[in-house]
């Protein structure tokens, strides 16, 4: 063999892959075991870190802890009874106010409790402070709410709403998420292997070598969260779990079907790896750099959760890289061919039926390539007209869950007997105290604010609050908050910010808008460059950007179809066109490149039209495989009770399906195969003649040893 085998001689070396082994074992037992146990207490939850960062209204965020304790949220805490409010209701809601006050993390600012017009309800607003550990202690300190309110008696129905019950609500049901995850991606791998390589036991060596990488990236973010200052929360780390799960499996399984094909070429296992290898490494390297690179882009959002979400998942993918191209290599080669039992491979034997079953598809298309593609580019065209069906326009509240949350019933009870916006979230107005009376009068007069309270000045500012009239997070009181700002930026010497929650809903609407313009033409630039250096041409690259952009469109089209006609959905989250693109087009690139970088390699001795049909043949099992299986992982999002994840899991599992499915094996390939050796311009591959394409069965036969 050449000398540029170079590393993969020494993972899969006869001595040196115990070194692998043990050097993993170690490292995995003394330093990453332990410090991705820590991970969890490195997090950071603030409530600012799920916000736009320079945004007006997270400003104001920050000068209000001027004024109050820093991170908290209102709990509105709703009575009700339906033949009207009773005195011993109102001496069980008072003396619920000096029980509250007792509460862990209760502030000593209860307000309440409020009669309601009709006589039926009383409102008491709990204000619970977070504090850094932000939602992590939020269902805790609800739940301390709720059981003092108790359920109610003799008629009285108690509802705990407000931001606070939202958020615990939302925080409740991502609980369990990963030990699901885990189970379901466990499901995934086994069932996906056996019924690719009939093995009971093969499935084992990715699993672990998913869940090294998985507690070693861990680790790894860990250390640079409390020594490098790198900013990680829940969400980030409920990502993590499921992009190392699936894009680690990818990757093995890619490795597993390039080496299983060279056992058949050689005796030697060792041999086999190394050849298996150097040929599997590129694709699989420039895969993990695409992603890697995809997600890098997010640092330039202007969400903080966005923008903490790249750095970290590009390490998980980074560090699953490493464990594929080394640990997995001396794995296979330690276990030996047995590992495949009961069907080992041998030496000289035919390729297995799945390979077959592409190679008579490949031959099929070859026959009117042209036609295949264009009627392929037709289908996908029609499929994305799907998306005049999208409503992004985000979710209000009542909208956010799947199914009956506390929350949400104790938002419709306000509904009935309060005004839209005496609902304990206010609009905020902080500025100049010298202004004081100018903003106040300003406030009080602007269209949409039913009432002012008291302003409270302190170190030079002026504080107050406005009722909405309308639903605070409703298109009428958004605009009411652009009017307010309007108005009180222009107050002289004021230096007025509007904030609240309101405020906080429109800057991350724009934060997202802003993000998903930026983003999207970003991430395209970054991945294009990629396939530019490792296809070493401008023709393929183009073509395959065009594909998978196709494919996303295809993919939101579907989605927005479940969504507003089966799943009855009022709408999608403002990040969700911008998010499942970054994952769409890293992860579906991926599929391509594994196909035509095996499609360059066999170029070079048999001309584009014949590589491209045996790459088909040799990489359309391992691809669809990882399809299901990455597919799969994130289809267990759609398990969480949260619209934004639902929608979020099913489009991308979605456009992952039809990348593997579709886009990887009938369109790139139909388009290839028509255009030949021009795919390859600019560079020297494209002045190569294309041999007559022969039946692709006929690669089939074994292979001589080498």
């Amino acid at each position: 063999m050449d000398s540029t085998l170079g590393i993969t001689r020494f993972v899969s070396g006869r001595r040196s892959k115990w070194v692998v082994l043990v050097v993993w074992l170690l490292l995995t037992i003394t330093v990453a075991g332990p410090l991705a146990g820590r991970l969890t207490g490195a997090e950071d939850n603030d409530y600012t870190q799920w916000l736009p960062g320079n945004a007006e209204a997270t400003k104001v965020l920050e000068l209000q802890k001027k004024f109050q304790p820093g991170d908290n949220v209102p709990v509105v805490v709703v009575y009700e009874r339906a033949s009207g409010i009773t005195a011993a209701d109102r001496a069980k809601a008072a003396a619920d106010v000096q029980a509250f006050a007792k509460d862990e993390g209760v502030l000593n600012r209860i307000v309440g409790p409020m009669p309601s017009a009709d006589g039926k309800a009383l409102q008491t607003v709990v204000p619970i402070q977070m504090g850094s550990d932000g939602t992590t202690k939020i269902v805790k300190r609800v739940d301390g709410v709720r059981d003092t309110a108790g359920p109610g008696a003799n008629g009285l129905a108690v509802h705990i709403t407000g931001q606070g019950g939202y958020l615990a609500d939302t925080t409740d049901a991502f609980s369990g998420l990963n030990s699901t995850q885990l189970l379901f991606t466990v499901l995934a791998v086994v069932i996906i292997l056996l019924f690719a390589y009939r093995s009971p036991v093969l499935w084992i060596l990715p699993f672990l070598c998913a869940m090294l990488a998985l507690t070693s990236s861990q680790a790894f973010i860990y250390l640079l969260a409390e020594h490098a200052g790198l900013t990680v929360n829940a969400q980030d780390t409920g990502f993590l779990l499921v992009l190392v799960f699936g894009a680690g499996t990818d990757y093995a399984l890619l490795l597993l079907s390039r080496y299983r094909e060279e056992l058949a070429r050689h005796e030697d296992r060792h041999e086999a790896m190394a050849i298996a290898l150097r040929r599997a490494a590129p694709a699989i390297i420039a895969s993990a750099a695409t992603v890697s690179v995809g997600l890098l882009c997010l640092q330039f959002a202007q969400m903080n959760n966005t923008k903490g979400l790249g750095p970290v998942l590009a390490i998980g993918i980074a560090v699953g890289l490493v464990v594929t191209l080394t640990l997995m290599p001396a794995l296979l080669v330690i276990f030996g061919r047995w590992i495949f039992w009961p069907v080992k491979p041998r030496v000289d034997a035919s390729e297995a039926t799945s390979a077959r079953l592409w190679a008579r598809i490949g031959t099929r298309i070859a026959a009117r390539p042209r036609m295949v593609w264009i009627g392929t580019a037709l289908i996908l065209g029609v499929l994305a007209l799907g998306n005049l069906q999208l409503h992004n326009t985000g979710l209000e509240s009542q909208d956010a869950f799947t199914n009956d949350q506390p929350s949400v019933t104790g938002q419709e009870a306000l509904a009935r007997h309060y005004q839209a916006g005496q609902q304990g979230l206010p609009v905020v107005v902080i500025g100049n105290a010298a202004a004081a009376q100018e903003l106040r009068q300003t406030l009080s007069s602007s269209d949409g604010i039913a009432s002012v309270n008291t302003p409270v000045t302190k170190d030079g500012l002026v504080y107050m609050e406005g009722t909405l009239k309308a639903q605070p997070d409703s298109d009428a009181a958004l605009t009411t908050v652009s009017r307010l700002r309007t108005a009180l930026h222009a107050v002289d010497g004021a230096d007025a910010r509007v904030g609240g929650q309101t405020a906080l809903t429109k800057d991350t609407n724009s934060a997202y808008d802003h993000d998903t313009k930026l983003l999207i033409p970003l991430v395209l630039a970054a991945v294009l460059l990629i396939l530019v250096v490792l296809l070493r041409a401008l023709v393929a690259p183009l073509v395959l950007i065009a594909t998978v952009v196709l494919s996303y469109a295809a993919a939101i089209g579907v989605s927005a179809v479940l969504f507003h006609s089966v799943f009855g959905f009022a709408g999608t989250d403002t990040s969700f066109p911008m998010l499942v693109f970054v994952f769409l087009v890293s992860l579906g690139v991926d599929y391509n490149i594994f196909l035509m970088t095996r499609v360059r390699e066999e170029a070079r001795e048999h001309g584009t039209r014949q590589a491209t049909l045996t790459g088909l043949t040799a990489t359309g099992g391992v691809i669809t495989s990882a399809g299901l299986v990455l597919a799969a992982t994130f289809a267990v999002l759609t398990t969480v009770p949260v619209v934004s994840f639902v929608e979020m899991g099913t489009a991308v599992a979605l456009g992952i399906l039809l990348d593997t499915f579709v886009v990887r094996s009938v369109l790139v390939t139909s388009l290839t195969m028509d255009m030949g050796r021009r795919i390859w311009l600019p560079s020297a591959l494209a002045k190569r003649e294309d041999a007559p394409v022969r039946d692709a069965e006929a690669s089939l036969e074994p292979a001589p040893r080498t």
